[in-house]
């Protein structure tokens, strides 16, 4: 969308409030082509995109324009659904949500990153179709409490190595890499998004996926 100057001026007047609510782009395009915003679903939902930031493993933003957290509405009515499940036994909780629907050359921005490098298994490469990400059907999320502040999950989200995955927690626990809360809370996070429908990933806590990606392939179109 582009702003005429006189809009540029009525919402410095309004103190730009209107203008920070006004989806970019990206968000515009998504809309277009039947994604869903996530927090339509369910305002309690928290987003804090982390590609919207340079504090990810790129060390760059690249959502310039993007801070709204869309799904495919399959995924998105899973992801209200875990909301649902996860308040029922824990009110005061509540998931936030890194990442969600993500374009394909985004992706490849990220691929170019750690492409040739040992961490290239933690990025899928656009040349092979992308990851579920890119169809609107994964997400990566953590909990937070009701200040909004995350829950120790032993890593940050977006660390790319061993101490982010899944099926080693026991031994990292009693190596002393991984306290016994964090790794509780990691349960807790798997538990409610695989009761909502959704699998997680071996080797990203904080990554979960819908569907697979041989049926993202076969019906659905990725995110240009």
């Amino acid at each position: 969308m582009t702003f005429t100057p006189y809009i540029l001026l009525a919402c410095f007047l309004a103190g730009s409030t209107a203008c920070a609510q006004t989806p970019g782009r990206t968000a515009q395009a998504m809309e277009r082509s039947g994604f869903v915003d996530v927090r339509s679903m369910d305002s309690t939902i928290r987003v804090s995109l982390m590609y919207a930031r340079a504090d990810n493993f790129t060390g760059r933003v690249l959502y310039t324009d993007l801070h709204e957290a869309y799904l495919h509405p399959k995924a998105a009515r899973a992801l209200a659904k875990a909301q649902k499940i996860l308040k029922a036994s824990h009110p005061e909780l509540s998931l936030k949500v890194y990442d969600a629907a993500r374009p394909m050359h985004i992706q490849q921005k990220m691929w170019n990153v750690v492409a040739g490098t040992p961490k290239n298994i933690y990025v899928s490469n656009p040349k092979n179709g992308g990851g579920l990400h890119n169809y609107g059907m994964a997400v990566d999320l953590t909990l937070c409490d009701a200040k909004g502040d995350t829950l120790p999950m032993g890593t940050k989200i977006d660390y790319l190595g061993k101490l982010a995955h899944i099926d080693n927690e026991a031994e990292m626990v009693k190596l002393g890499k991984l306290t016994p809360e964090a790794r509780r809370n990691r349960e807790l996070l798997r538990q409610v998004m695989r009761q909502a429908g959704f699998k997680a990933l071996r080797t990203e806590w904080w990554h979960f996926n819908f569907i697979t990606r041989a049926e993202a392939k076969a019906h659905y179109k990725p995110i240009p």
